[in-house]
């Protein structure tokens, strides 16, 4: 039922968003830009906030065509390199013959697309072979593909780097660092030749004990019936995944607005001002952002749930009762893979003290293999993404990838 309210609303709204579409082309288009006329400026700005007032379910372009490297720019190429049921390994592929480290980014898988790090593949490139778990929306994946569950992903994460080869490194952002660490921690106890030389764990909910947020407090505050029988939708017929059991990516983005509604509400009056002065460039600036951000993933239902319980609400990876297949997780078998911790110090869905929790956990790794970063003023976002990322976190990160590679 959850799941068909929302794809009927959405239905009943196209063409109201298509008639707004019709009428911003039609006001703006005898004028320069769109948007010369100050008369009809308000009016054309409506239109397109109109028709923008929606979510879309496609994997938005990564938009990367080439990258700066010393005094040269070097054509970017996206490659598919591995398609497993759940996501793909895809590569971004330069133009170059020179060896660098090979970096793979392991992207959160809660409601966005990977293209959420689309910054921090961008900042990684000019140092780095990139690559990144490209996961999938699972309403395009069919039933007979089976459940993906949280050991799903794990294994998904141990296969790609076999697949990338001995020597990787890796760095994964928010809700994946629990799943990254797992992944080091089979590999290491299983003597894998591809075990990571290096893993960076940014803004992570490695023990969410620890200055409990609202996300956290809210995952914890409903038993997880509650979180089944309310949050859980069937993908409808029309869609290669029909009768899925799904957790469906709006409502992941819901709690996320309105954990910060009157931020997003400015955004969009701000959104609107630019366009009816006809400052174009800020607002292509906040339409690039919104246009990632509203481009939502669905879950399968399975890795939602268990990702809830073992790491929201049973705490398992911090209490060492988390297992892999059914098999105890040792994680002082990690002895060779360097470690490195971030955190913002304004992080409101992941706080301080969360992540660097991994290195009591890490007890095997020798004091000069690891290290934690705290980054001050740094939100959510200011950790893999912006100003702060590119240019105080990411230096840490890079040098963190040399020194182990």
């Amino acid at each position: 039922m959850l799941y068909n309210a929302y794809q009927t609303q959405s239905d009943i709204m196209e063409p109201v968003r298509l008639a707004a579409a019709l009428a911003r082309q039609t006001l703006a288009g005898p004028f320069l830009n769109g948007y010369a006329h100050p008369a009809l400026r308000p009016l054309v700005a409506a239109c397109e906030l109109m028709e923008r007032a929606h979510l879309t379910h496609g994997r938005p372009d990564f938009g990367i065509r080439s990258v700066e490297i010393g005094n040269r720019e070097v054509a970017v190429t996206e490659e598919v390199v591995a398609n497993l049921p759940f996501g793909t390994l895809l590569r971004f592929r330069k133009d170059t013959d020179v060896a660098q480290p090979r970096v793979l980014v392991v992207a959160p898988l809660s409601g966005h697309f990977a293209t959420l790090l689309v910054n921090t593949v961008k900042t990684l490139l000019p140092d780095n072979d990139v690559y990144i778990t490209d996961w999938l929306n699972a309403r395009d994946v069919p039933t007979s593909a089976g459940a993906f569950g949280f050991d799903d992903y794990v294994e998904h994460v141990i296969r790609f780097l076999e697949i990338i080869g001995p020597g990787g490194h890796l760095v994964a952002v928010c809700q994946p660092c629990v799943q990254t660490l797992v992944a080091a921690a089979v590999m290491a106890q299983q003597d894998n030749p591809a075990t990571p030389h290096s893993m960076t764990l940014m803004a992570g909910p490695i023990d969410c004990r620890i200055n409990p947020t609202k996300v956290n407090e809210l995952a914890a505050s409903k038993p997880i019936s509650w979180f089944k029988r309310n949050l859980i939708g069937t993908v409808p017929k029309g869609f290669a995944g029909a009768g899925r059991r799904v957790y469906p990516g709006f409502m992941q983005l819901t709690a996320f607005v309105s954990m910060n509604l009157m931020r997003h509400v400015k955004a969009h009056l701000d959104l609107y001002n630019a366009l009816s002065e006809g400052d174009l460039e800020k607002a292509e600036t906040t339409k690039t952002f919104y246009d990632e951000y509203f481009a939502v993933l669905v879950l399968d239902a399975d890795f939602y749930l268990e990702t809830v319980q073992y790491v929201f609400q049973d705490y398992l990876l911090p209490k060492g009762e988390l297992t892999y297949r059914g098999e105890p997780i040792d994680f002082r078998a990690i002895r060779r893979t360097a470690l490195l911790t971030v955190e913002g110090e304004r992080d409101d869905i992941c706080s301080i003290g969360q992540t660097l929790a991994a290195q009591d956990i890490c007890s095997g790794l020798r004091p000069h293999k690891k290290r934690h970063h705290m980054q001050a003023g740094g939100g959510p976002y200011g950790v893999f993404s912006g100003r702060k990322w590119a240019g105080q976190v990411y230096p840490l990160v890079r040098n963190h990838i040399l020194a182990s590679d």
